[in-house]
């Protein structure tokens, strides 16, 4: 039998659904649209930014990972703080730290300025993320609308990257990197203002300890895992910092896993992780965004560096994979009540991972408008299928009072995924380069070519990622359109059993 619910005897009751709640979705979908485009919005501003700062080539990476490993490795901890303190509280700390953070950013005299305060842009949204989904799953308990709310944050979760990208080059074409950052100052500001007006306090009650021990442990593990993956990138597999950034992230992974399974009042309850519906959908996450990012990646360079294309050309040559992932989202939210969650994700995987092999297409000769649109199109689609049941059933069943850090799982999972993913393939695709040039005769012409060659290579290890989800969703998720329908109803008979 499906397990339809985790719930525990300390749950925040709420008397009748909240008159404002479609207002309070928009705020907490513009809050959640900063922190996901904010992972991409300045890759293209990047160049711009290292020769303003003059900062070194060995450096400049740590524009973007700053940013995910803080966000990545405090994901946990950020949604137990949630659960305990308050998730419109938490919510609305974490914008106005996220502006502070943007601020500095943006007035940044050096690299070392400029990456400080990608890490406390990270942590914030640490605080922010998982606060704004698990606000969600107690704002909306009615399935359908349950549904169409998850269609809004799945199209913010699939589309956020690439709204990114157009947005960084917009501002770094016509205003200066510094924008990319700053922009953020007055979004989290007013959103925060209206946060305070439009939505519902809600907390976890009884025990509310923390597990310092576990959160100790799982932050530096997720940490060492991501920056291990990231000296793997530069320095190679092999290489003695590699192996012990990644030898440490194993330990202190598998001593966090221990810790919670003896702690009294873990940070990550095992419950949570175990029910094969929810940890089916981590899976997918990170399989997901370990695909996708890589692919930001390949096609980026693949733009300005083969194509010719500028800044700003660059980014609105993904605006079709954002408006497929919007469109797609839109439908599978009206979808995944009427089918269940299980059909729409496998569905979704088996579509963008078939978008991701044609991508395997490309060459130093093809076009965009015949070899890149329709692969963006056609991925788009699918993986905005698959954010939807994605998004909802990471959240199947679990109790208010695992809100927080159920939702901190899937995120977490996103952009640990992205950033193994974006490292483990990139190495790849400089391998498969230089493979390429072994025997040949060096030329402007045969550079072009290995590179395009190391591009389809990562496109097609992508793509594996892509099938893997649809594997773990025909696997793992077994939830079906009954047990949605059968938690809307506990959900909704709570006050009156209270």
């Amino acid at each position: 039998m499906t397990d339809t619910t985790d719930v525990t005897e300390h749950e925040t009751v709420t008397e009748e659904p909240d008159p404002r709640r479609w207002l309070a979705l928009a705020v907490i979908a513009v809050a959640q649209l900063m922190v996901v485009l904010d992972a991409s919005i300045v890759t293209i501003a990047l160049p711009s930014a290292q020769h303003s700062l003059h900062i070194s080539t060995g450096s400049r990476q740590w524009v973007i990972t700053a940013y995910t490993l803080t966000f990545g490795g405090f994901l946990l901890l950020g949604g137990r703080i949630a659960d305990y303190v308050g998730r419109k509280r938490m919510f609305i700390i974490g914008l106005l730290g996220f502006a502070t953070a943007s601020a500095l950013g943006g007035l940044a005299q050096n690299g070392a300025m400029l990456f400080a305060s990608r890490a406390l842009q990270g942590g914030m949204a640490a605080l922010l993320a998982p606060a704004a989904l698990s606000l969600i799953t107690v704002t909306f308990t009615e399935v359908h609308e349950r549904a169409k709310a998850f269609g809004v944050y799945g199209a913010i979760a699939g589309s956020g990257a690439a709204i990114g990208l157009i947005m960084g080059g917009i501002l770094t074409q016509y205003a200066s990197w510094r924008w990319c950052l700053l922009v953020n100052v007055p979004i989290a500001v007013i959103t925060a203002l209206a946060a305070t007006r439009l939505v519902r306090e809600s907390r976890a009650h009884g025990n509310t300890s923390y597990d310092i021990p576990g959160t100790l442990t799982v932050t530096a593990g997720l940490a060492s895992l991501v920056y291990g993956f990231t000296k793997a990138e530069s320095d190679g597999w092999g290489s003695t910092v590699t192996i012990a950034f990644l030898a440490v992230a194993v330990v202190l992974l598998v001593s966090f896993v221990l810790i919670e399974v003896r702690s009294k009042n873990p940070l990550l309850p095992m419950r949570v992780i175990l029910n094969r519906n929810r940890g089916g959908s981590y899976l997918g996450a990170f399989l997901v965004g370990a695909g996708m990012f890589g692919m930001f990646l390949f096609l980026t360079y693949y733009f300005q560096g083969t194509l010719g294309y500028s800044a700003l050309k660059s980014g609105f040559a993904f605006l079709p994979f954002s408006a497929g992932i919007i469109i797609a989202a839109t439908v599978a939210s009206k979808l995944v009540p009427k089918f269940g969650p299980r059909p729409i994700m496998i569905i979704g995987f088996l579509v963008g991972g078939a978008g991701m092999v044609w991508l395997t297409q490309i060459g130093v000769d093809t076009t965009y408008l015949g070899s890149v649109l329709p692969a963006e199109v056609l991925m788009s689609l699918g993986l905005g299928f698959a954010f939807v049941p994605m998004s909802s059933t990471a959240l199947f069943g679990v109790g208010n009072h695992d809100a927080g850090v159920a939702s901190a799982l899937i995120n977490a999972n996103q952009q640990i995924g992205g950033s193994l993913g974006t490292a483990l393939l990139n190495t790849i695709a400089a391998s498969a380069t230089t493979a390429y040039l072994v025997g040949r005769v060096p030329s402007k012409a045969t550079v072009a070519a290995a590179q395009v060659h190391g591009y389809t290579v990562g496109f097609w290890v992508a793509s594996g990622f892509l099938f893997a989800a649809a594997l773990s969703a025909i696997f793992l998720v077994k939830a079906t359109k009954a047990d949605m329908l059968a938690l809307s109803a506990e959900a909704s008979a709570a006050p009156a059993m209270a």
